[in-house]
């Protein structure tokens, strides 16, 4: 038996089977991490083409990588 602290202090018995299951949900935002690396503002885009295309390059490279993450991880799915 787990013992969770209530709000007022107190302590209530729950079984492991009437804890309620957690879902963590993480939520991934390429853009702004890439302007976030790069220092750059969504303005800096817009306004400037140079900037444009180095955050440009950065998102094809990103999806890149997760394309090749989703390749490894199917292979591994069949091979198992």
């Amino acid at each position: 038996m787990a013992q969770l602290p209530s709000l007022l202090g107190l302590r209530s018995r729950l079984s492991d089977a009437t804890a309620p299951a957690v879902t963590y949900l993480l939520i991934q935002r390429p853009l702004h991490r890439i302007l976030a690396f790069t220092g750059r503002s969504i303005d800096d885009v817009v306004n400037n083409p140079i900037s444009k295309n180095e955050i440009l390059g950065y998102f094809k490279l990103h999806k890149q990588i997760e394309r090749a993450g989703e390749i490894t991880e199917l292979e591994r799915q069949w091979r198992g």
